[in-house]
């Protein structure tokens, strides 16, 4: 069934989540306001009771009638509820935002975030059905990447710092009880992240642990390769992705080497165009603190290599959540203009 697109109504799947309470909170705030606002989860958070549109609202179960009649469905659950989401979504006639990562595989999904056609040059076309939208690293790797490749990119190696929220709000309760019980003495838990978080700079977590730096690792790469969309420029790009002990917000550090000679006003007029807050280096720089709360992507100044002229050093921010989720209503605006 085909859902009538001048519906107004939206799904959000995945409600109960740390990104999806942030969508429907900024959805609140949006033109889309005035909207049908439906919440759906996995069986063991149907039921919640939670608020949208100032009234009461209680997450309800995914059923055969979910997605009937819905004009956009967003995707912010796990990657596997998002997947079994997917179909009935699309067979209903929904428009699909993905903020799970779970659909970049999928040939049909196309990458989102608000500046990708400005900075690949390829135009979208309004009637796809699925779209990608990009986790806060994905989208200021990719954008970085894309607004550097003018200036004869040669090599980009970039560092993103994971916060404990991307394992949702069980991970914070985790971070915060290890904090506590280091702090008085007392031998911690691990059963989210299997090892010490709290105070501490992982590669990886433990064996026993659900959470994988390594799948969103992949995860992230992939974002990366769907934007850049060349084999030769993607072969330039190395990415790591690490644990550090705070909340929200993601940080990253990049070192670029460029094949030409360039001025830091030239370098970072060109990150502004594509998306970015420059702040100047004078100013303190942008940290997960700062950035808590914004819809844009932060950028320290650019800085050239002590012993690489022709080397620049990066540092920026994003707040994890906000950015994906400001970025899908920005794709519904844009669709439903």
């Amino acid at each position: 069934m085909v859902a009538d697109r001048n519906q107004e109504t939206i799904v959000i799947a995945g409600a109960s989540s740390l990104l999806g309470s942030e969508l429907k909170s900024l959805l609140e705030e949006s033109r889309f306001a005035s909207w049908d606002l439906q919440l759906v989860d996995e069986d063991v958070a149907a039921g919640t009771l939670t608020e949208a549109g100032g009234e009461p609202a209680v997450i309800q179960k995914v059923d055969e009638d979910t997605f009937r009649g819905a004009r956009f469905a967003f995707l912010t659950g796990s990657k596997a509820f998002s997947n079994r989401c997917l179909a009935p979504a699309k067979e209903a006639g929904a428009v699909v935002a993905d903020l799970s990562g779970g659909t970049l595989s999928d040939p049909d999904a196309i990458p989102w975030f608000p500046k990708i056609q400005a900075l690949t040059g390829k135009t979208i076309a309004k009637n796809s059905g699925v779209f990608a939208v990009y986790s806060a690293g994905g989208m200021a790797m990719a954008s970085l990447a894309l607004a550097l490749k003018k200036f004869g990119m040669q090599r980009l190696v970039a560092a993103v710092y994971w916060p404990v929220s991307e394992a949702g709000r069980e991970g914070i309760e985790e971070l915060e009880t290890q904090t506590s019980q280091l702090l008085s003495f007392q031998p911690i838990g691990h059963r989210i992240f299997g090892t010490q978080t709290a105070f501490n700079l992982l590669p990886s977590y433990g064996e026993e642990s659900r959470q994988l730096l390594r799948d969103r690792l992949l995860t992230t790469r992939a974002e990366i390769t769907a934007a850049v969309g060349d084999p030769g420029e993607d072969a330039k790009l190395s990415l790591n992705i690490l644990h550090v002990p705070v909340f929200y917000g993601t940080t990253f550090s990049v070192c670029v080497d460029l094949n030409a000679d360039i001025s830091v006003e030239t370098l970072s007029e060109a990150c502004k165009e594509a998306g970015f807050s420059v702040i100047p280096a004078a100013e303190p720089g942008p940290s997960n603190v700062t950035v808590a709360g914004e819809t844009s992507l932060f950028l320290r100044e650019p800085s050239p290599d002590s012993n690489h002229p022709k080397s620049w050093w990066f540092w920026g921010a994003a707040d994890n959540l906000r950015v994906p989720a400001h970025s899908a209503i920005k794709l519904a605006e844009w669709l439903d203009s």
